[in-house]
């Protein structure tokens, strides 16, 4: 029998939309960047979406537009930190986020989830390494209804192996589309993260490179 634990810690959560959590559960299994449900991608949101969110200041806006990509949520969070406190950072933190790696994540980056304690972190960390994000929903899900667990998943991805990664896999790195997938695929296979780069760099610029390198992997 699933096991379904309450985590108390857990701020009360607004109601989701039956057919978001839906999506949510059934994306899952075909992807390796979970489907946003309350959050935007703080490395491709427009100016327009971040000033939009709460405690974000037109100079905040343009501090976060100027430092982008940022390599991992700790940049974010440094940056956050000059200006608002952490209950501020927090409760922006349901609305913006950079994904976590969930085979390399620290302990601290996880804990900046919003309601996410040291249970919950510590199973994060139990099932490593995650071969596919369907491990993340499969195991995560043993503790959380399909709610948290979309709510959850939104924040996480596992990363793409580029040379086995099906189409609909590598469309689930935000702001990615048909062109730059035609990309990826067209040079397969890779040797080395080092011959995405260089060919990647032939159709974008060196920030949106490290961008879309932190979703991918050369296995």
């Amino acid at each position: 029998m699933k096991r379904i634990r309450t985590w108390t810690h857990a701020p009360a959560r607004c109601a989701v939309g039956a057919w978001l959590v839906l999506a949510g559960a059934a994306a899952s299994a075909h992807a390796q960047v979970g489907v946003s449900v309350t959050i935007v991608d703080a490395n491709i949101a427009t100016p327009q979406e971040l000033s939009a969110l709460p405690q974000l200041t037109p100079a905040l806006v343009r501090s976060i537009v100027e430092s982008r990509p940022f390599p991992s949520i700790t940049e974010l969070d440094a940056l956050l930190a000059r200006t608002l406190n952490r209950e501020q950072i927090t409760v922006l933190y349901g609305r913006l986020f950079v994904h976590l790696n969930l085979n390399t994540a620290t302990r601290e980056q996880v804990l900046l989830i919003p309601g996410t304690g040291p249970r919950m972190a510590h199973e994060f960390d139990e099932y490593r390494p995650y071969a596919a994000l369907a491990q993340f929903h499969r195991e995560i899900a043993k503790y959380v209804d399909d709610t948290e667990l979309a709510r959850l998943e939104q924040y996480v991805f596992v990363p793409i192996d580029l040379n086995a990664a099906s189409e609909a896999d590598i469309l689930t790195i935000p702001g990615l589309g048909p062109r730059m997938l035609h990309e990826f695929q067209e040079y397969r296979p890779y040797q080395a993260l080092a011959q995405f780069r260089r060919e990647m760099g032939k159709y974008v610029d060196e920030k949106e490179v490290a961008r879309l390198e932190r979703y991918v992997t050369v296995n």
